[in-house]
């Protein structure tokens, strides 16, 4: 969206890496100290900023971090924004955070743009072997799929009989080097939503809940189209293709074709390219402006 639109007009940032990144400043003296002067003065809650700073230090994927440091956070990374347009992924991420975030504009001290909700329905089946697919690069950290989305690169690894990718980012280090990097699987993917499937089945109810909220707009968005109504909307470009690799003989062969997956009612589906999601984005985004 950012691209077709204007990245100089539009800013994005996760919540999730957002607190990520926040590990590396917790490991800078400096930057700690900074960091726990910013909450000083800007976080209000129920626990002292020694706890908070703790609670940052020993989180995990399974906890969520008190809203209320959530919010003193995203106002610190907004800060550095400059007045653009702001898409905030994962917010709210907890029941608690749909009320602030109706007043999350006022909160953070934005202009009187609109603000609304981008509720996006993606099947657990997608998420999961997105996840468990995943790959990135260990040098500039792009991220590719080995059955979604491979790179131009496709080799195969004869002492461990699997396929792996070459970093094919142009602007990647390695590549500069002559050497592209093999891409690896993040620890914990392997497993799929396993570790994160109570924070999944909460998503669901947020989608829920925020479904039925009045007086802040929402665009409605989906991943997924059943296979037998997928022709009658998209033509096969549109779908998201599976890549399945074969080794004979010293070559690779690769092969495509739909990616195919039960929604969660079980309804046998194709998932959806980014593109015709970003038109219906669009689409709704121009009738709501």
């Amino acid at each position: 969206f950012a691209e077709v639109i204007g990245e100089e007009k539009i800013a994005h940032f996760s919540i999730g890496d957002m607190v990520r990144d926040f590990d590396k400043v917790l490991q800078d003296s400096e930057k700690k100290k900074g960091l726990t002067e910013f909450l000083r003065k800007n976080y209000r809650g129920f626990s002292p900023v020694e706890e908070i700073m703790q609670s940052l230090e020993t989180r995990s994927t399974k906890t969520l971090l008190p809203s209320e440091l959530i919010l003193a956070l995203a106002k610190h990374e907004i800060s550095k924004l400059g007045k653009k347009a702001i898409f905030i992924d994962g917010f709210p991420r907890n029941l608690d955070q749909i009320s602030y975030s109706l007043f999350f504009r006022d909160l953070i001290g934005y202009r009187d743009d609109l603000d609304f909700f981008i509720l996006i329905d993606v099947p657990n089946a997608v998420i999961d072997e997105r996840v468990k697919f995943r790959v990135i690069c260990p040098v500039c950290h792009t991220s590719r799929s080995l059955k979604l989305l491979p790179t131009k690169h496709v080799e195969y690894d004869e002492r461990e009989k699997k396929f792996y990718l070459l970093c094919d980012n142009s602007s990647c280090p390695s590549l500069a080097e002559a050497k592209p990097a093999r891409m690896v699987t993040k620890e914990g993917d392997e497993l799929g939503i396993a570790p994160i499937k109570e924070r999944i089945d909460r998503d669901g109810m947020l989608l829920e809940k925020a479904f039925h909220l009045h007086g802040i707009p929402k665009i409605l968005l989906r991943n997924s189209v059943p296979i037998v109504k997928a022709p009658d909307f998209f033509d096969d470009y549109e779908l998201t293709p599976e890549y399945v690799f074969e080794y004979d003989k010293g070559a690779i062969i690769i092969k495509k074709k739909p990616w195919e997956i039960k929604d969660d009612e079980g309804v046998p589906s194709n998932s959806l390219t980014p593109p015709p999601v970003l038109v219906a984005l669009i689409k709704q985004l121009a009738d709501m402006l």
